[in-house]
């Protein structure tokens, strides 16, 4: 027990220390003028965001990365509300996260005080648990049930609100030690009982995702794949999970699924779900599996418990983490299983026929765009997005071939990329990282591209300027053709933009213009943007803007 007076702040970032937090993102505030004290000569980074939404979408990309919760410091109101986008972000894509949010002092709760919110009200269904300090000396305490809550069982966020006058309080308090997390583990009659059913299927069907999984996991998963010889399909946004060179990778259960491979999922007699969640995106609209008796034998795997039998009835319900079921059944694989086999290659076929470019309109295809970057791109190459159709050539183009390699939001928010290559550079500053982003995507937080020019973060950023929200558009011309409201952009020079702000910009017409403004963007030492000027006629990989409606 320190016997030294601190105040709260400072005993806040101590706890944080102790956690091993080595970054945090905020954006500052008065309301936790204390806390900013506490991390002046902590040790611990601190990176200063230009919006809240940005710094928290930053935090759940640390998050995602390092499997430990990513920290953000907000203020109270605007900074809090701001700060929704990344906290759900965290919450539908499983990712820990500790969200701090300056609070009004004690005694003017509930009047209605400057910026005051009610975050358990407000925050409530967004996080795993919202709590507010009410006393200095129980930092600590607060402190660990916050870092044991986020990465236990299913991970996700938590948010901490901190009054002022808590904050600025002296107390002498012990420290806390470090977070020893509850996660559930497979059992090895489970393993056995999985590996039987898998082994008496006739068309089994496996697909990964969810929260929770390391670079171990997904060694465990290419092992027994091919040991077992069944095909691996990855949810939304999941595609890291399996190097997508794998003979047993088939694709990704996701937006604009593969037909056949939609097929594969629905007359699978056996249906392995390791880690996701089943959700709208990974069902396609509930349609793969009926609701709420799925005709294939259902085994689910999760580490929420509350998870399993949610939507879809499972024949076996394992709570467990996904990396302990898989460490499990690559304990008992047989020594004389072949690996390989025949059940898998069809599955394999379909998918690299559709991972073969089909070509779209205009001037700069984004097909041979996503192409050359799987060409010089290094395996360990970062690649990150937000929501809109210029995902859908890199989803269905883009070959990653290690584990996290990939950050993208499963909740399908936009302007996530860019906040996201901030964190992803700062983490792995030797790494190659880059961002796609829409042009209406990049717009939502491009003020952080001066966090990555603070910080020199040298992301390299791809707008891909179709001139409208792409997405609704279609949308819109599928439901009600011709009447097109809200969805058309008038943008700025994206390229002049990234040079005001001290990077590098260039803009690109043609294809064959690409590969040099790529080699001179990597080249610049400094943080990058390069401009796609598209035509709207390709709204997708598939589908034509003329022919909607």
């Amino acid at each position: 027990m320190s016997t030294k007076p601190r105040h709260g702040g400072q005993i806040l970032v101590e706890q944080l220390r102790l956690q091993g937090v080595a970054r945090v993102f905020c954006v500052p505030g008065e309301s936790y003028l204390a806390a900013l004290d506490g991390l002046y000569r902590s040790g611990i980074e601190t990176i200063v965001c230009r919006q809240e939404g940005g710094a928290s979408m930053m935090a759940e990309a640390d998050g995602k990365l390092s499997g430990r919760p990513g920290i953000a410091f907000v203020t109270r109101g605007p900074g809090a509300t701001n700060a929704a986008s990344g906290v759900h972000v965290a919450f539908q894509d499983s990712t820990p996260l500790i969200l701090f949010i300056g609070q009004v002092a004690t005694d003017q709760r509930d009047r209605e005080a400057f910026q005051e919110v009610d975050y358990r009200r407000m925050y409530g269904p967004l996080a795993k648990w919202v709590g507010e300090i009410d006393r200095t000396d129980r930092i600590p305490e607060y402190l660990s049930h916050a870092f044991h809550l986020a990465v236990s069982g299913r991970p996700g966020p938590v948010v901490l609100s901190l009054p002022e006058d808590v904050l600025s309080a002296q107390a002498t308090v012990a420290d806390t030690e470090a977070a020893v997390p509850a996660v559930p583990r497979g059992h090895p009659a489970d393993a056995q009982r999985v590996l039987e059913r898998l082994a008496a299927a006739q068309r089994p069907m496996v697909i990964v995702g969810g929260g929770g999984w390391s670079a171990q996991a997904s060694r465990d998963l290419a092992r027994t794949a091919e040991a077992l010889d069944f095909p691996v399909g990855v949810s939304f946004r999941c595609q890291d999970y399996l190097d997508n060179n794998h003979p047993n990778y088939v694709g990704d259960v996701g937006i604009g699924i593969n037909p056949k491979l939609a097929e594969r999922v629905r007359n699978a007699d056996l249906l392995l779900v390791l880690g996701a969640r089943l959700g709208e995106m990974t069902t396609s609209g509930y349609t793969l599996v009926s609701v709420p008796n799925p005709t294939q034998t259902l085994i689910h795997v999760h580490a929420g418990a509350d998870e399993p039998g949610r939507v879809y009835r499972p024949d076996m319900a394992i709570n467990a983490s996904a990396a302990s079921m898989l460490a499990e059944l690559r304990a008992r694989l047989p020594a004389d299983l072949p690996a390989g086999g025949m059940r898998t290659q069809t599955a394999r076929a379909d998918y690299e026929t559709w991972n073969t470019p089909v070509e779209t309109p205009g001037a700069v295809k984004m097909e041979r765009i996503v192409a050359h970057l799987g060409q010089v791109l290094p395996d360990d190459a970062i690649i990150t997005n937000g929501a809109g159709n210029y995902t859908a050539w890199v989803h269905r183009y883009y070959r990653y071939r290690r584990y996290r390699t990939q950050l993208a939001p499963t909740s399908g928010s936009m302007g996530y990329g860019l906040p996201a290559a901030v964190a992803a550079k700062l983490a792995h500053p030797n790494r190659t990282v880059l961002c796609f982003a829409g042009d209406g995507c990049f717009q939502m937080t491009a003020q952080e591209f001066a966090t990555a020019m603070q910080y020199r973060a040298n992301i390299i950023v791809l707008v891909v300027n179709n001139g409208m929200y792409g997405t609704i558009r279609m949308h819109q011309e599928r439901h009600y053709p011709g009447r097109v409201c809200a969805t058309t952009l008038v943008n700025p020079d994206f390229a002049a933009l990234a040079r005001a702000y001290g990077g590098h910009g260039a803009c690109v017409e043609t294809t064959e213009a690409f590969a040099e403004a790529l080699a001179r963007a990597r080249a610049a030492d400094r943080p990058a943007l390069i401009e796609l000027r598209t035509d709207p006629e390709a709204l997708s990989p598939k589908l034509r803007l003329s022919q909607m409606g």
